[in-house]
Protein backbone atom coordinates (compact mmCIF):
# COMPACT_ATOMS: atom_id res chain seq x y z
CA UNK A 1 0.00 0.00 0.00
CA UNK A 2 2.81 2.21 0.74
CA UNK A 3 4.79 1.74 -2.29
CA UNK A 4 1.44 2.36 -4.42
CA UNK A 5 1.03 5.87 -2.58
CA UNK A 6 4.75 6.78 -3.22
CA UNK A 7 4.14 5.64 -6.96
CA UNK A 8 0.84 8.09 -7.04
CA UNK A 9 2.83 10.82 -5.46
CA UNK A 10 5.99 10.85 -7.62
CA UNK A 11 5.58 12.36 -11.31
CA UNK A 12 6.51 10.22 -13.90
CA UNK A 13 6.78 11.01 -17.73
CA UNK A 14 4.59 10.17 -20.00
CA UNK A 15 3.81 10.69 -23.58
CA UNK A 16 0.80 13.47 -24.19
CA UNK A 17 -0.28 13.94 -28.14
CA UNK A 18 -0.13 18.08 -28.77
CA UNK A 19 -0.14 18.47 -32.55
CA UNK A 20 -2.65 16.12 -34.35
CA UNK A 21 -1.57 14.86 -37.84
CA UNK A 22 -3.90 17.09 -39.84
CA UNK A 23 -2.19 20.36 -37.83
CA UNK A 24 1.69 19.02 -38.79
CA UNK A 25 0.87 18.42 -42.23
CA UNK A 26 -0.69 21.97 -42.83
CA UNK A 27 2.01 23.36 -40.62
CA UNK A 28 5.04 22.60 -42.98
CA UNK A 29 2.72 23.02 -45.99
CA UNK A 30 2.42 26.97 -44.50
CA UNK A 31 5.80 27.00 -44.13
CA UNK A 32 6.96 26.26 -47.18
CA UNK A 33 4.39 28.25 -49.06
CA UNK A 34 5.33 31.28 -47.15
CA UNK A 35 8.83 31.01 -47.98
CA UNK A 36 8.38 30.88 -51.52
CA UNK A 37 5.62 33.54 -51.03
CA UNK A 38 8.25 36.05 -49.47
CA UNK A 39 11.10 35.59 -51.48
CA UNK A 40 9.19 35.91 -54.40
CA UNK A 41 7.26 38.84 -53.13
CA UNK A 42 10.59 40.53 -52.87
CA UNK A 43 11.41 39.87 -55.91
CA UNK A 44 8.48 41.22 -57.45
CA UNK A 45 8.55 44.21 -54.60
CA UNK A 46 11.83 45.10 -56.40
CA UNK A 47 10.74 45.66 -59.72
CA UNK A 48 8.02 48.56 -58.96
CA UNK A 49 9.36 49.43 -55.19
CA UNK A 50 6.43 51.38 -53.25
CA UNK A 51 9.53 53.04 -51.20
CA UNK A 52 12.74 54.03 -52.02
CA UNK A 53 14.80 50.76 -50.68
CA UNK A 54 15.09 47.62 -52.57
CA UNK A 55 14.94 44.04 -51.11
CA UNK A 56 18.62 42.54 -51.65
CA UNK A 57 18.47 40.37 -54.86
CA UNK A 58 20.66 37.58 -53.18
CA UNK A 59 17.55 36.36 -51.27
CA UNK A 60 14.81 36.55 -53.51
CA UNK A 61 13.39 34.03 -55.40
CA UNK A 62 12.35 33.89 -59.50
CA UNK A 63 15.31 35.65 -61.02
CA UNK A 64 13.17 37.92 -63.05
CA UNK A 65 9.93 39.61 -62.49
CA UNK A 66 8.31 36.77 -64.93
CA UNK A 67 9.84 34.15 -63.12
CA UNK A 68 9.11 35.47 -59.33
CA UNK A 69 5.24 35.76 -60.91
CA UNK A 70 5.29 32.01 -61.14
CA UNK A 71 6.41 31.35 -58.35
CA UNK A 72 4.18 33.52 -56.18
CA UNK A 73 1.10 32.63 -57.92
CA UNK A 74 1.64 29.17 -57.56
CA UNK A 75 2.90 29.54 -53.74
CA UNK A 76 -0.35 32.09 -53.33
CA UNK A 77 -2.73 29.31 -54.23
CA UNK A 78 -0.97 26.23 -52.08
CA UNK A 79 -1.22 28.83 -49.41
CA UNK A 80 -4.91 29.83 -49.61
CA UNK A 81 -5.98 26.15 -49.94
CA UNK A 82 -4.27 24.96 -46.95
CA UNK A 83 -5.00 27.55 -44.79
CA UNK A 84 -8.53 26.94 -45.35
CA UNK A 85 -8.12 22.99 -44.77
CA UNK A 86 -6.20 24.28 -41.82
CA UNK A 87 -9.11 26.68 -40.59
CA UNK A 88 -11.55 23.71 -41.86
CA UNK A 89 -9.92 21.26 -39.43
CA UNK A 90 -9.44 23.56 -36.64
CA UNK A 91 -12.69 24.86 -36.69
CA UNK A 92 -14.97 21.30 -36.64
CA UNK A 93 -12.35 19.79 -34.61
CA UNK A 94 -12.20 22.68 -31.93
CA UNK A 95 -8.46 22.70 -32.32
CA UNK A 96 -8.27 26.73 -32.65
CA UNK A 97 -11.09 27.00 -30.11
CA UNK A 98 -9.00 25.01 -27.26
CA UNK A 99 -5.65 26.41 -28.63
CA UNK A 100 -5.90 30.16 -29.16
CA UNK A 101 -9.04 30.90 -27.11
CA UNK A 102 -9.29 32.35 -24.90
CA UNK A 103 -7.03 35.44 -25.14
CA UNK A 104 -7.31 39.12 -23.35
CA UNK A 105 -5.21 42.04 -24.13
CA UNK A 106 -4.02 42.13 -20.49
CA UNK A 107 -2.72 38.41 -20.33
CA UNK A 108 -0.83 39.02 -23.77
CA UNK A 109 0.68 42.04 -22.57
CA UNK A 110 1.69 40.30 -19.72
CA UNK A 111 3.63 37.67 -21.00
CA UNK A 112 5.22 39.83 -23.83
CA UNK A 113 6.75 41.57 -21.07
CA UNK A 114 7.79 38.21 -19.32
CA UNK A 115 9.06 37.05 -22.42
CA UNK A 116 11.29 40.49 -22.74
CA UNK A 117 12.54 40.22 -19.34
CA UNK A 118 13.29 36.05 -20.03
CA UNK A 119 10.82 34.74 -17.32
CA UNK A 120 8.18 33.79 -19.36
CA UNK A 121 7.70 29.95 -18.17
CA UNK A 122 8.12 26.90 -20.55
CA UNK A 123 6.71 23.99 -18.10
CA UNK A 124 3.97 22.86 -19.97
CA UNK A 125 4.69 22.84 -23.18
CA UNK A 126 0.90 21.28 -23.94
CA UNK A 127 -0.77 24.66 -23.62
CA UNK A 128 -0.20 28.05 -25.27
CA UNK A 129 1.00 31.05 -23.52
CA UNK A 130 -1.34 34.45 -24.10
CA UNK A 131 1.25 35.78 -26.43
CA UNK A 132 1.44 32.72 -28.63
CA UNK A 133 -2.13 32.77 -29.03
CA UNK A 134 -2.25 36.44 -30.04
CA UNK A 135 0.80 35.25 -32.61
CA UNK A 136 -0.93 32.88 -33.97
CA UNK A 137 -4.49 34.82 -34.35
CA UNK A 138 -2.42 37.78 -35.89
CA UNK A 139 -0.75 35.28 -38.35
CA UNK A 140 -3.51 33.95 -39.47
CA UNK A 141 -5.57 37.10 -39.81
CA UNK A 142 -1.92 38.34 -41.66
CA UNK A 143 -1.81 35.29 -44.32
CA UNK A 144 -5.62 35.82 -44.70
CA UNK A 145 -4.89 39.99 -45.86
CA UNK A 146 -1.99 38.63 -47.78
CA UNK A 147 -4.32 36.23 -49.85
CA UNK A 148 -7.36 38.82 -50.25
CA UNK A 149 -4.42 41.94 -51.01
CA UNK A 150 -2.85 39.65 -53.60
CA UNK A 151 -5.78 38.62 -55.57
CA UNK A 152 -6.71 42.67 -55.66
CA UNK A 153 -3.76 43.63 -56.78
CA UNK A 154 -3.11 40.39 -59.98
CA UNK A 155 -6.98 41.71 -60.55
CA UNK A 156 -7.67 45.07 -59.82
CA UNK A 157 -10.68 45.40 -62.42
CA UNK A 158 -11.98 42.04 -62.68
CA UNK A 159 -12.01 42.91 -58.43
CA UNK A 160 -12.50 46.00 -58.04
CA UNK A 161 -14.97 45.77 -55.01
CA UNK A 162 -12.37 43.66 -53.37
CA UNK A 163 -9.58 46.38 -54.51
CA UNK A 164 -11.80 49.12 -53.09
CA UNK A 165 -11.84 47.99 -49.56
CA UNK A 166 -8.18 48.56 -49.46
CA UNK A 167 -8.04 51.67 -51.09
CA UNK A 168 -7.69 50.93 -54.89
CA UNK A 169 -4.44 49.41 -56.20
CA UNK A 170 -1.89 50.92 -54.76
CA UNK A 171 -3.74 51.03 -51.46
CA UNK A 172 -3.49 47.23 -51.62
CA UNK A 173 0.23 47.38 -52.73
CA UNK A 174 0.93 48.64 -49.18
CA UNK A 175 -1.60 46.17 -46.94
CA UNK A 176 0.13 43.66 -49.13
CA UNK A 177 3.52 44.75 -47.76
CA UNK A 178 2.26 45.27 -44.21
CA UNK A 179 1.36 42.26 -44.13
CA UNK A 180 4.11 40.17 -45.42
CA UNK A 181 6.44 42.55 -42.96
CA UNK A 182 4.27 41.12 -39.83
CA UNK A 183 4.31 37.30 -41.11
CA UNK A 184 7.94 37.57 -41.32
CA UNK A 185 8.27 39.17 -38.20
CA UNK A 186 6.00 36.55 -36.36
CA UNK A 187 7.67 33.95 -38.10
CA UNK A 188 11.19 35.67 -37.37
CA UNK A 189 10.02 35.43 -33.68
CA UNK A 190 8.57 31.73 -33.58
CA UNK A 191 12.21 30.41 -34.85
CA UNK A 192 13.70 32.20 -32.34
CA UNK A 193 11.29 30.94 -29.51
CA UNK A 194 12.05 27.38 -30.98
CA UNK A 195 15.35 27.73 -30.90
CA UNK A 196 15.58 28.90 -27.12
CA UNK A 197 12.91 25.94 -25.86
CA UNK A 198 14.46 22.94 -28.88
CA UNK A 199 12.58 20.51 -27.32
CA UNK A 200 9.23 22.14 -28.71
CA UNK A 201 10.40 21.22 -32.32
CA UNK A 202 10.10 17.59 -32.47
CA UNK A 203 6.54 17.73 -31.26
CA UNK A 204 5.40 19.58 -34.45
CA UNK A 205 7.22 16.49 -36.36
CA UNK A 206 5.86 13.48 -34.33
CA UNK A 207 2.95 15.25 -32.82
CA UNK A 208 3.61 13.98 -29.22
CA UNK A 209 5.87 15.66 -26.39
CA UNK A 210 7.13 14.26 -22.87
CA UNK A 211 5.48 15.52 -19.64
CA UNK A 212 5.75 14.70 -16.12
CA UNK A 213 3.36 14.53 -14.15
CA UNK A 214 -0.34 14.44 -14.95
CA UNK A 215 0.32 17.81 -16.54
CA UNK A 216 -0.08 16.98 -19.85
CA UNK A 217 -3.10 17.52 -22.27
CA UNK A 218 -4.23 16.42 -24.99
CA UNK A 219 -4.79 18.43 -28.43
Amino acid sequence: MNKRRQNEAEPSDSWVRVHPLPVRITHWINAFAILIMVTSGWRIYNAAPIWDFEIPRDITLGGWLGGALQWHFAAMWLLAVNGLVYLGYGIVSGHLRRKLLPVTPKAVLHDVLEALRGRLAHQDLTLYNAAQKAAYLALIVAIALLVLSGLAIWKPVQLQELAALFGGYEGARIVHFICMAAVVLIVAVHVVMVALVPKTFPSMITGRIRTSGNSGRSA
